[in-house]
C-alpha cells in the first residue's frame, strides 16, 4: 500500500500566488502528454486548472477517450482514480495528486464482508439475487460485482441499474450506499417494507430469517458523509423563512430529508436544474458546499445557498489542493511518476464488466 510523503519545503514555502503561478507553467511544459481531471466537489483554485470538470464516472470515460495523453492527473479521490485506470489504456498512467484522498464511503464496504454477505444471502434460498455497486465503490467490490453478474450504477443511472438488475433476477443487492439505494427504488414505486438494511458489523447482517427471506432489495449500512449532514430540520427552516424557494437534493441524502424536498438529483442533474432555472429564482441545494459555491458564483442572476447552515464540504477531496498538484506536475517534469493508481489486471478485468454493464444500459 502506498503512503502519501510530505509536501517538500521548497512548495511550502511558496505563496498561493507563486504556486498557481509554477502549476500553469508545469502544466504548459507537459503540454498534450497531460490530462488533469476536476471534480465538482474538488476547489476552485484546483478546478481553474482542469481540461474537464464532472462526477467520478463521466471524468473516467473521458479520461479513456484522451488517447494522446500520457498522463492522467485526477483531482478527485482514490475510488475515482482506480476506475480511470481501469477504463484508459494499459500505457496510459493515471495519478492521484494525494493518496489520502480517500471515501468514507467506499471504505465501508470492504471485499471480505461484501464475500461473505453474498455467500450467506446465496445460500437463504432459490430466489437469484443480483449485486449492484455505486461508482463510489473500491475496484474490488466493483470486481466482485463484476464477476457474479452484477453492474456499477451512478447517482444518475440508478434506477436504470435496478430495472437492469430485476429483469435477471428476483432480489437486489445494493452497496454501498443504503440512501441511494432506498431513495431510488422507493422513486420506482416498491414500498419501504421491500427493503432490509445489512450491517456488515452484525451477525447475520443484523437481520433475522424473516427479514432476509422476504427483503427484496438488501441495502449495505454505508453512506456518504457529507449527504449525512443534511436534517429534516434544514428543509423545515428553509420553508419557513423562504417558502418561495426550491430545495433539491442529491440522492445520496437521507430519506426523510429526500421525501420533504421539491426535487432530487444528481450532481449532472442539479447543475443543470440550475442552469436552466429561471432569472430571480430561489435554491436551496443539499450536496457538497463547493459546488454549491460555484454554482452560486456562476448564477448571480438566481440565489442559491446551501440547504445547510453548516459548511458540508468533502474533507478527502480538499486533500487534492493545489501544492499536491504542483507536486505532482513537478514530478513529471523531472521523470518521475509519484501516487501512481493501479489497479492489478485480474481485478481490473472484473470491474471492467461491472462498468461496461452499467454503461450498456439506458
Amino acid at each position: 500500500m502506498q503512503t502519501q510523503e510530505a509536501l517538500p519545503e521548497e512548495i511550502l514555502s511558496l505563496s498561493d500566488a507563486q504556486v498557481l503561478e509554477q502549476i500553469a507553467d508545469c502544466k504548459r511544459r507537459l503540454g498534450k502528454d497531460l490530462v488533469i481531471l476536476g471534480h465538482h466537489y474538488q476547489q476552485d483554485a484546483v478546478i481553474s486548472f482542469a481540461d474537464f470538470v464532472g462526477d467520478s464516472l463521466g471524468l473516467s470515460r473521458l479520461a479513456a477517450q484522451q488517447s494522446r495523453a500520457r498522463w492522467i492527473v485526477f483531482c478527485g479521490v482514490h475510488f475515482m482514480a482506480e476506475s480511470a485506470d481501469i477504463l484508459t489504456a494499459p500505457e496510459q498512467i493515471v495519478i492521484l495528486p494525494d493518496l489520502s484522498a480517500g471515501c468514507s464511503m467506499a471504505d465501508m464496504a470492504r471485499l471480505p464482508d461484501a464475500q461473505a454477505c453474498w455467500e450467506q444471502l446465496n445460500s437463504t434460498g432459490s430466489d437469484k439475487i443480483v449485486p449492484i455497486t455505486y461508482v463510489n465503490s473500491s475496484a474490488a467490490i466493483k470486481a466482485l460485482v463484476g464477476r457474479v453478474g452484477g453492474l456499477c450504477c451512478t447517482s444518475s443511472n440508478a434506477a436504470a441499474a435496478i430495472r437492469w438488475a430485476l429483469e435477471r433476477g428476483q432480489r437486489i443487492l445494493f452497496l454501498p450506499d443504503q440512501h441511494l439505494g432506498r431513495n431510488t427504488a422507493y422513486q420506482m414505486g416498491h414500498p419501504l417494507e421491500s427493503m432490509a438494511l445489512w450491517d456488515p458489523d452484525k451477525l447475520d447482517g443484523g437481520l433475522n430469517a424473516h427479514e432476509l427471506a422476504h427483503a427484496k432489495f438488501i441495502l449495505w449500512n454505508g453512506y456518504c458523509s457529507v449527504h449525512q449532514i443534511f436534517r429534516e430540520a434544514d428543509v423545515q427552516r428553509v420553508r419557513s423563512e423562504s417558502p418561495q424557494t426550491t430545495i433539491i437534493v442529491h440522492p445520496e441524502c437521507c430519506f426523510e430529508v429526500v421525501r420533504k424536498s421539491d426535487r432530487i438529483g444528481s450532481t449532472a442533474q442539479i447543475i443543470k436544474a440550475i442552469e436552466q432555472a429561471g432569472p430571480g429564482s430561489s435554491w436551496a441545494i443539499g450536496t457538497e458546499v463547493n459546488l454549491v459555491a460555484r454554482l452560486a458564483e456562476r448564477h448571480p442572476d438566481k440565489h442559491i445557498e446551501s440547504l445547510s447552515l453548516v459548511q458540508c464540504l468533502c474533507a478527502t477531496m480538499y486533500r487534492v489542493d493545489p501544492r499536491h498538484l504542483l507536486r505532482t506536475l513537478q514530478s513529471l517534469l523531472q521523470g518521475q511518476v509519484i501516487n501512481r493508481i493501479q489497479v492489478d489486471p485480474a481485478t481490473a478485468a472484473d470491474a471492467r464488466l461491472a462498468l461496461e454493464r452499467m454503461l450498456e444500459i439506458k
